[in-house]
């Protein structure tokens, strides 16, 4: 499933390289060159996934990534560092300060996709393609099918959306907030209740074959889909 990818790298020649790439594996990527471009572009909007030089001017690499980590908005997104440098103890540094992975230049485009599915499938599930299967309800990103025991479900896209993040994030208790972060996306301004509207819809689309109990009210904190 394509990302939206934030790619912070200062050097010209290497930034349009690896957005080269990243775009023709499908993703989208949005571009900075320093820290105070790139916090420019997560207070408009959340990336799926931050790759971060280590080595950029001004805020260096590690001073954003603190910030990042420091940030409830910001502390969950994944995050790659890209770096020229191989030592041991900066690799830890970098990890330390909340990297998800550590990768050495030079790299190879296929090594950076697999490092980035890598993350992204155990960070960012719901931005992957794989397939995600719940007590006989089957949701799959790429035909955008829902099966219940087998039968086709009838879902609209929103309500596929919300069903694939908490496919993604069972037995979590999610926000209202939260839902509307993750699933309508960060910065879009709706009503919190708009949630419970599409909780009622995606029940309902449920419904046939047993699966809406799954969907729980947590009282005073919000939903979450219980595999159990």
């Amino acid at each position: 499933m394509p990302a939206n990818i934030l790619l912070v790298e200062d050097e010209p020649a290497i930034q349009e390289l690896i957005a080269f790439n990243l775009t023709q594996a499908g993703h989208h990527v949005m571009r900075a060159d320093t820290a105070e471009n790139a916090k420019n572009i997560v207070r408009n909007a959340l990336p799926d996934l931050i790759l971060l030089d280590w080595m950029l001017p001004g805020m260096s690499g590690i001073d954003f990534a603190r910030q990042l980590r420091g940030d409830d908005r910001t502390k969950s997104i994944p995050l790659i560092m890209l770096t020229a440098r191989s030592d041991e103890q900066d690799k830890i540094v970098g990890l330390d300060t909340g990297a998800d992975d550590y990768i050495t230049k030079p790299f190879s485009p296929r090594e950076l996709q697999a490092r980035i599915k890598a993350v992204l499938r155990r960070r960012a599930p719901q931005a992957t393609d794989d397939p995600v299967e719940i007590k006989g309800l089957r949701l799959d990103p790429v035909t955008h099918r829902v099966t219940g025991n087998g039968e086709p479900l009838d879902l609209g896209p929103t309500e596929f959306r919300l069903l694939h993040f908490f496919m993604t994030h069972a037995e979590r208790v999610h926000s209202r907030a939260h839902l509307l972060d993750q699933v309508w996306g960060d910065h879009v301004f709706v009503e919190e209740r708009t949630v419970d509207v599409h909780i009622r819809r995606l029940r309902s689309s449920l419904e046939g074959t047993g699966h809406d109990g799954l969907i729980q009210t947590v009282r005073g904190s919000g939903y979450r889909l219980s595999a159990n």
